[in-house]
């Protein structure tokens, strides 16, 4: 069964509006990772055990790389879907 330009049109539209949303999600996972660096700096300086602290930095950070990961997926889908809607 075919999709209906207009049909690509609405994913389209969908697909962009996720990007942004990645976009977003990943400037605010990469602040929280900074933020975390800075609590665990700071227990560093204040001669606290940092092991939990840092293992949270270190999965923070892994989930960074999944999430920037997906949004490549989403930049590929909205790359297709510009060029079908394109072609008409």
């Amino acid at each position: 069964m075919a999709v209906s330009l207009a049909e690509r049109a609405q994913q389209l539209d969908a697909e962009q509006r996720l990007l942004v949303k990645a976009d977003r999600d990943i400037a605010e996972g990469s602040q929280r990772v900074r933020d975390q660096e800075d609590r665990v700096r700071e227990l560093e300086a204040g001669g606290h055990d940092t092991r939990q602290a840092q293992r949270l930095v270190d999965l923070l950070k892994q989930t960074l790389i999944e999430w920037e990961r997906h949004r490549v997926l989403i930049a590929e889908r909205v790359t297709y879907l510009e060029r079908q809607v394109a072609a008409g």
